[in-house]
């Protein structure tokens, strides 16, 4: 696509930003410029990449998928089956478990790179993007690991797949500064080994957290758990199958409301009343909660017999911190050697993308519900905010790719059409 470049090098030629000083130089991209090197940044890159369609991924960290890399515990396996979290245009290979593990989910992602020639511009942060109505092109800054001269980069189209998780969410609770013990988020948390024989208190009850305490008890750890609010347990299988695919099958030809009562039955008759060990469901049924919240069950992986037997207690909310013990709000104090965050993640879209409204101030998701969360104005789309983990990902990814196609051959076409119409210099004569 050189004659994109060309064009476009007319109209960026020594233009520079108001307030933004130090660019080292300014490049023009022909494709889509992709920030965030995940798994949603990968399947947009192939969707891409399948269409004919070049892109660059802009990745802070030096590795694909550092979320998975260098955030997450060691026992790590997908939550649903492979055939829901592979990517677009490339499956799992076939000898892999129905639930791979952490590095086996990894080296797939570095195979799917490799399969596509994939090759992000690592270590690279993007500190500040904006469309530039003047030039109709994004403006997209960036800085090195050496906070060095940055390269601005300018594209036609912006895919932001930095993800719901970018950014370790910490509460704020009273007496944090008091307590003597480690307090760590689970994205610096790789296994109980150090934690063998000490009070251990995680905050936070889903999937994380109930991992975490489970992973604990197999390190022999004595370990507590925060339930703050409501929350649905589900067996992660029923009748030999996975309990999200039954789902899937089950909507297809139920309301959805049908399938949650099948599905708070079923859960009832395995796990028992949860309510009785301190976890209470919310009013609303699993998938419908998720649906309209966002809010994801917590699929049962052996906490739930933990918490039975006693191995597991459950504490109410967190009232305060002291040098080494807990109050909570029911009362109780106890003493406490460590404690373990697992009170998720964010999105940090709003601190570097600036003058569109795509994207809610307030949580940093897209402001159009799913379904429609994936396209903004101007070339902007997102993948990955779907709060449907990766098979919504695939699906945002294939879409934006289709969408861009679509600009793509436009431009191509023009550029046919005003070579063909223009006049020959032997014309000229």
């Amino acid at each position: 696509m050189d004659y994109l470049k060309e064009l476009e090098g007319k109209r960026v030629h020594d233009y520079h930003l108001v307030g933004v000083s130090k660019i080292a130089r300014s490049t023009w991209v022909p494709g889509p410029v992709i920030v965030g090197a995940g798994p949603s940044g990968l399947a947009a890159a192939a969707c891409l990449k399948q269409k004919g369609i070049p892109s660059l991924i802009l990745e802070r960290a030096n590795c694909l998928a550092s979320m998975w890399q260098l955030k997450t515990y060691d026992r790590l396996r997908l939550h649903l089956p492979k055939q829901f979290c592979q990517l677009p245009l490339m499956p799992f290979p076939k000898n892999f478990p129905t639930y791979p593990t952490k590095q086996q989910f990894l080296s797939y992602l570095k195979a799917y790179a490799d399969h596509f020639d994939i090759k992000p511009a690592f270590g690279t942060t993007v500190v500040w993007a904006e469309y530039d109505h003047r030039c109709g092109r994004w403006r997209v800054k960036t800085q090195g690991l050496k906070r060095e001269e940055g390269t601005e980069y300018v594209c036609q189209w912006l895919i932001v797949a930095t993800g719901e998780n970018a950014e370790e969410l910490v509460p704020q609770i009273e007496g944090m500064n008091e307590f003597e013990g480690p307090i760590v988020h689970t994205c610096s948390y790789k296994s109980g080994i150090k934690f063998s024989g000490k009070n251990v208190l995680v905050v936070g009850c889903g999937n994380s957290g109930m991992e975490v305490c489970l992973d604990l008890c197999n390190y022999n750890a004595l370990p507590s758990l925060v339930v703050r609010d409501t929350v649905h347990v589900l067996p992660q299988q029923m009748f030999g199958k996975s309990t999200f695919g039954l789902s899937m099958c089950l909507l297809k030809w139920f309301p959805i409301c049908l399938v949650d009562h099948f599905l708070l039955l079923m859960s009832h008759l395995m796990l028992g009343d949860t309510a009785q060990f301190g976890l209470h469901r919310p009013k609303l049924g699993p998938l419908e909660l998720k649906n309209l919240c966002g809010k994801t069950p917590v699929l049962d992986v052996g906490t739930l017999d933990q918490i039975k037997s006693g191995k597991i207690k459950v504490c109410r909310a967190i009232k305060r911190l002291s040098q080494h013990t807990v109050e909570f709000v029911d009362g109780k104090v106890e003493h406490f050697d460590a404690i373990i965050l697992a009170t998720g993640y964010k999105s940090n879209v709003p601190s570097w993308l600036k003058g569109s409204d795509m994207f809610s101030e307030k949580d940093g998701f897209p402001r159009k519900p799913f379904p429609n969360g994936w396209k903004g104005e101007n070339g902007l789309y997102a993948v990955g905010f779907t709060k449907r983990g990766l098979l919504g990902a695939s699906l945002d990814a294939k879409r934006i790719a289709e969408d861009i196609e679509h600009s793509w051959k436009a431009a191509k076409a023009t550029h046919v059409l005003e070579y063909t119409c223009a006049p020959h210099p032997t014309n000229m004569m």
